[in-house]
């Protein structure tokens, strides 16, 4: 009884799995998957380059997107790679179709290349995407005026 009711689970479990992946594909096209819908989000650009700026020079810069999908975006996290890049990002769903812009501001203070990242957290198909930012800080010519930063 044991073994019939067990061959039987199965048997069961086997159908509902090959039912779930039978809808999973469009009719016809044997082991292609259908887009689903849902948020998905599309950027103008991924990396920003800043080029070669002075110390203290305005680190801002905006990455703009849109939400290609089908639902309603959400970003619910930015995050910079390290603490000199704060990454600001609308907190309201974004429609489909619709565009908005996440501003990341880099500190100048610190001289050198610059290569840093920001890991945007969505509900989108895609649920993590990395923009990029990079270029280099030079230290002011002798007998410049030093620029002060923008807040």
């Amino acid at each position: 009884m044991k073994k019939a009711i067990l061959t039987f689970g199965m048997m069961l479990l086997a159908v509902m799995t090959f039912n779930v992946s039978a809808q999973a594909t469009a009719p016809g096209e044997k082991g292609r998957a259908i887009a689903l819908g849902g948020a998905e989000i599309s950027f103008e650009k991924e990396v920003h380059d800043y080029g070669v700026m002075e110390q203290n020079a305005n680190g801002q810069c905006e990455f703009v997107f849109t939400n290609t999908g089908t639902e309603p975006l959400l970003i619910t996290n930015a995050r910079g790679s390290c603490g000199c890049t704060v990454p600001e990002w609308p907190r309201e769903p974004i429609a489909p179709g619709a565009s908005s812009a996440i501003k990341v501001k880099y500190d100048t203070k610190r001289i050198g290349l610059i290569n840093k990242s920001v890991t945007i957290t969505s509900n989108g198909e895609t649920s993590t995407k990395i923009i990029r930012i990079k270029g280099e800080i030079k230290a002011p010519a002798a007998g410049a005026t030093p620029i002060k930063p923008v807040d």
